[in-house]
C-alpha cells in the first residue's frame, strides 16, 4: 500500500486500516528510537536527552549511533528540561524523554518559562500513560499528563495510535517548530494502520462510518472503539468511529461534522475525563454543535499495581464500557 497523507477527516476505511486487528512485533519504543536514529543520520541538530531511562526508552541503540548526542541528565527531569532548552537555543532539535507523569506535571514550570514562553524548540515525550505503566502503580500512571500540557500556550499534544502513526508524528514534529508532548506507550499497541500511511497533526480520522453516533477515541482506546462499534452494529446500531490522537490542536471541523451528521458523540480515553480529549470535545461541541454526549475514561481517580487487562477493567477502559455509554447518548439523542 503506497504512502498517503491525509489531509481531511473522513477517509475510506479500506484505505487505511489494516485487515486484522492485533498486537504489533514492534514495540512502540522501538519505532521511537530507530526513528530518531533515522532522523539524527538526515538531520545533525537532533539530539535525544533521557532521564536515567535509556534503556526503558530502548534508546541504547541510539547512544552507540550518536555518543555525542545522546545526553543522560539522571534522575533530574527538570533539568533535563532545562538543558533541552539550552539546546533548542543553539539550533538543535531535542527530543526529551520520561516517564509520563514525570515528562508533565513534575517539569512544568521549566517547559511553561524556559521551552514555551522563550518560544524554544522543545519535543518531550512521556512515556506509559494512565493503564499502560501498569506494575509501575500509581506514582507512575499518568492520568493528568496531557491536562498538564493542555495548558501551555501553543504546545502541540499527540498520542500516537501504533508503530506507523509514532514514526509519522515524530517526522512531522520534528519539522515544526516549538514545544510538542507525545504520550506514547513504550510496548506493543495494537496496530490498526498500514505501513507507509501519514498523517496530518491537528487532524482526527474517521476509520469507521455510522449513522447513529460517533465514538471520538485515542491511543489503546481506538481499537477498543472500534470493538465497541462491531458489538453495537449486532443491535442494528451503527457508530461512527474517529481517531482523534490530536488533542491540540483540536479537530474542531471534524467534531462538528461528526455531531451534525450522527447526533451523539462518546469519548473514550485513557486519562482522566475532567480534563482531557472529553473536555477538548466538549469545548468544541458547546462553542458550536451541542450534542448529547458520554466519556469514559478515568473518572477523577488516582493509578494503582496490576497488569494492563486488570487495569482496562478496574477503570472501565474497555469495550464493553464504550457500549454501555453509546447506548446512554442513544437515549438522550
Amino acid at each position: 500500500m503506497p504512502a498517503r497523507r491525509f489531509e481531511k477527516g473522513v477517509l475510506e476505511m479500506k484505505t487505511i486500516l489494516k485487515n486484522t486487528l492485533e498486537k504489533e512485533k514492534t514495540m512502540m519504543r522501538e519505532t521511537y528510537c530507530n526513528t530518531l536514529i533515522d532522523m539524527a543520520k538526515e538531520d545533525p541538530r537532533v539530539m535525544a536527552l533521557d532521564a536515567d531511562l535509556i534503556s526503558s526508552s530502548g534508546m541504547k541503540p541510539f547512544q552507540k549511533a550518536f555518543p555525542d548526542r545522546m545526553i543522560n541528565c539522571g534522575i533530574q527531569e527538570a533539568n533535563m528540561i532545562g538543558v533541552a532548552s539550552g539546546l533548542s537555543a543553539t539550533g538543535k532539535i531535542p527530543f526529551a524523554h520520561t516517564f509520563g507523569p514525570f515528562a508533565s506535571r513534575r517539569v512544568m514550570d521549566q517547559v511553561f518559562l524556559s521551552c514555551a514562553y522563550a518560544k524554544l524548540n522543545v519535543k518531550i515525550l512521556g512515556s506509559d500513560p494512565g493503564v499502560t505503566a501498569a506494575y509501575n502503580g500509581g506514582t507512575h500512571m499518568p492520568f493528568e499528563d496531557a491536562a498538564v500540557m493542555l495548558a501551555v500556550p501553543g504546545a502541540i499534544v499527540v498520542e500516537p495510535t501504533d508503530t506507523v502513526m509514532l514514526e509519522s508524528v515524530l517526522r512531522e514534529l520534528k519539522e515544526q517548530y516549538g514545544v510538542a508532548y507525545i504520550r506514547m506507550m513504550r510496548k506493543n499497541a495494537v496496530g490498526i494502520y498500514e505501513k507507509g500511511t501519514e498523517f496530518k497533526i491537528g487532524k482526527g480520522i474517521t476509520i469507521k462510518d455510522g449513522r447513529d453516533l460517533t465514538i471520538i477515541a485515542s491511543g489503546i482506546l481506538v481499537a477498543e472503539a472500534l470493538a465497541a462499534a462491531a458489538e453495537l452494529e449486532k443491535s442494528g446500531v451503527s457508530a461512527r468511529v474517529v481517531d482523534l490522537f490530536t488533542w491540540k490542536p483540536i479537530d474542531a471541523e471534524l467534531i462538528e461534522a461528526c455531531a451534525k451528521d450522527t447526533g451523539a458523540i462518546v469519548t473514550a480515553e485513557n486519562h482522566n475525563t475532567l480534563c482531557g480529549l472529553g473536555t477538548q470535545v466538549a469545548g468544541v461541541l458547546a462553542r458550536t454543535t451541542p450534542a448529547p454526549m458520554e466519556m469514559v475514561g478515568i473518572h477523577d481517580e488516582f493509578g494503582e499495581v496490576g497488569t494492563e487487562d486488570y487495569l482496562r477493567k478496574r477503570f472501565k477502559l474497555t469495550a464493553e464500557e464504550i457500549v454501555k455509554a453509546s447506548n446512554a447518548v442513544l437515549k438522550r439523542k
